[in-house]
């Protein structure tokens, strides 16, 4: 299940897998180039600074797990060690080698070239995982804080290769409308993480269990000007529970591949530039070695590591440039025109769709509620 971060930041990236590594140890080389989650050295956070758990309340909350909340960087010195982390040269590092490939913009993968709020409330999550350095896609939405960015739990807590050794990530830092390694709008870092704690039993094998809990928030200080993330911004992107799947949807993210030879290396797949696909979601329900959990949409999408925890939008506009995000993006599946689940690569039928959970009142809402509340 990981549309996660890109590869490595000295490994070449690639696209996001189907399963997690651990599902099909045979073929965990091939895995690890292909989900991406990107890498090299960074602190790792310390054991002792794990989750601090606070039971989830209030009319359809899960039925197990709690909120976990875990302190990313709550002082003026924590964040001033973030920025100082993510130099210009770290940042470089992970953006993937430009090729010679013309622009192909399509619906199942394009650069955004137009303007509105999305340049402004998507960017790029970068951190630490497991001492290598990563970049994930995040979303600010509405928030009594305005400060609230909606992620994937992956992309702030996640396992080893392996699915052993579970770590929050740390260096968090979210760039909204990051593009080319400017940081048009300036750099917040994240104080505080959320996500179920059912996500910190992840082992990377049992996709029906985790993967609809692969969703979280985290919850931003203010720039380098004293400025909260949504003044900034100057707007921020609604949040919807329990939306339909299946309504027309825009996907963005920072991927750092593209499924698609004929874009790898593009500047919208190096993680310079923003990305989207466009369509009308399918369910994908896995495959019969990792089957999903109900709730995992997606469109027919090229869009590889990076891409982890970009945004679905419904009733979006491309004028404004603003949607309801109805869900985020966490992995890969193949699926043809009925919906049936494929996987021949070779096959024009056979389509890659990106997917991910949608959010609902039982498993987002409690996160949420927490998140929008932090400062």
């Amino acid at each position: 299940m990981d549309t996660g971060p890109g590869a490595a930041g000295a490994a070449s990236p690639a696209p996001i897998p189907l399963p997690r590594a651990r599902r099909a140890a045979a073929g965990l080389a091939a895995a690890v180039a292909l989900a991406g989650f990107l890498a090299p050295a960074a602190q790792a956070v310390p054991a002792a600074d794990a989750a601090r758990l606070a039971p989830a309340s209030g009319p359809g909350s899960p039925a197990k797990g709690k909120v976990a909340v875990h302190q990313a960087a709550t002082t003026a010195q924590d964040e001033q060690r973030v920025r100082a982390y993510w130099t210009p040269e770290r940042i470089a590092a992970l953006s993937a080698p430009l090729s010679k490939n013309p622009h192909l913009d399509r619906a199942d993968g394009a650069r955004w070239k137009g303007d509105g709020a999305v340049t402004t409330t998507v960017g790029r999550l970068f951190f630490t995982d497991h001492g290598e350095d990563a970049s994930c896609t995040a979303t600010l939405v509405t928030s009594a804080n305005h400060s609230t960015l909606a992620t994937a739990a992956h992309c702030l807590n996640n396992t080893d290769l392996l699915g052993d050794h579970d770590e929050w990530q740390s260096n968090l830092l979210f760039v909204p409308g990051f593009r080319d390694g400017r940081a048009p709008l300036g750099r917040f870092v994240v104080r505080q993480a959320v996500l179920n704690s059912i996500w910190l039993e992840n082992d990377q094998m049992d996709s029906r269990t985790y993967d609809a809990h692969d969703q979280g928030f985290a919850v931003v200080g203010r720039n380098e000007r004293g400025k909260t993330v949504e003044e900034a911004a100057g707007a921020a992107q609604d949040i919807a529970f329990d939306a339909p799947g299946n309504h027309a949807a825009y996907e963005f993210g920072y991927p750092r591949a593209a499924s698609d030879d004929a874009r790898e290396g593009l500047p919208e797949y190096t993680g310079r530039e923003l990305a989207y696909c466009q369509g009308t979601p399918r369910e994908y329900p896995g495959t019969e070695e990792a089957p999903e959990p109900a709730g995992q949409w997606g469109v027919p999408c090229v869009m590889g590591g990076g891409a982890s925890g970009g945004p679905r939008l419904s009733g979006f506009s491309t004028g404004t440039g603003l949607g309801t995000v109805v869900g985020v993006d966490t992995q890969s599946g193949r699926m043809d025109s009925t919906g049936a689940v494929c996987g021949d690569e070779n096959d024009a039928r056979c389509l890659r769709h990106l997917v991910g959970t949608q959010f609902t009142a039982a498993l987002t809402k409690p996160l949420f509620d927490k998140a929008q509340h932090l400062s």
